[in-house]
């Protein structure tokens, strides 16, 4: 997919790593750029820096607030679903709302993303979904026990969906990122990928159409990991 001169959305826009797509999103040139998320006025910054942006509510766990979203961005051409939860829960003695929460968010949010606007993206002659999961897919860290799980249901969903849009001229794009430096990982003591890099590594993926994307040393060394010894992948995963 050319990225210039597409109408792209992204969620959770307001910091980290979405903050860093939507910034690298005006400078590939869309012609259109809305940012979402559940406070719109911590969009403020992205909103003051470029006539482009659009602002839009959004709670992914509101499925009214999807369905509203997907009026507001009638002409998206290219969805980024960024936007997640991680709650700190290990699946045995972890606060069970806390794993609904983001299986919720990650799983059923995402989801309903993709149910929502693949008749918009039809509409306007096909183009990119990217969902944005994690390397927890193919080994999961028990203090992260629920995220873990969520973001290997939405794994599973993006290959679902890839096999069911491509007749439909849309692309579906996993990605997988090992650690980047944002807020919700920032107090883990190992390496971490800044935001700005893996954003460059995911929209060259897209232009590119990689479907599967591993945006940063960690990533792709876990991933060629897995590949050679799966179980020894899921024990070091589990150390951390």
């Amino acid at each position: 997919m050319d990225i210039k001169g597409s109408v792209a959305l992204v969620t959770g826009a307001n910091r980290g790593l979405g903050r860093a797509l939507a910034e690298h999103l005006l400078n590939h040139d869309v012609a259109r750029l809305y940012v979402a998320a559940r406070r719109p006025e911590s969009l403020d910054g992205l909103v003051a820096r470029d006539s482009r942006v659009v602002p839009v509510p959004l709670d992914l766990t509101d499925p009214a607030q999807i369905e509203r979203a997907a009026v507001t961005a009638a002409d998206t051409t290219l969805l980024i679903n960024n936007g997640g939860s991680l709650a700190f829960a290990d699946p045995l003695a972890g606060d069970l709302a806390a794993i609904e929460l983001d299986l919720r968010t990650n799983f059923f949010g995402t989801l309903a993303m993709v149910r929502a606007f693949t008749p918009v993206l039809e509409r306007n002659g096909g183009g990119a979904i990217v969902n944005l999961l994690s390397l927890v897919v193919f080994g999961s860290v028990p203090a992260m026990g629920g995220y873990s799980a969520s973001k290997a249901a939405a794994a599973s969903a993006t290959q679902a969906l890839r096999a069911q849009l491509a007749s439909r001229g849309i692309t579906v794009h996993g990605v997988f990122p090992g650690a980047v430096d944002t807020d919700m990982i920032r107090a883990f003591p190992i390496p971490k990928t800044s935001p700005t890099d893996v954003a460059a590594a995911v929209l060259a993926g897209v232009e590119a159409g990689t479907e599967n994307i591993f945006p940063d040393p960690m990533a792709e060394q876990g991933y060629r990991s897995w590949r050679t010894d799966p179980s020894a992948f899921e024990r070091s995963m589990a150390a951390m």
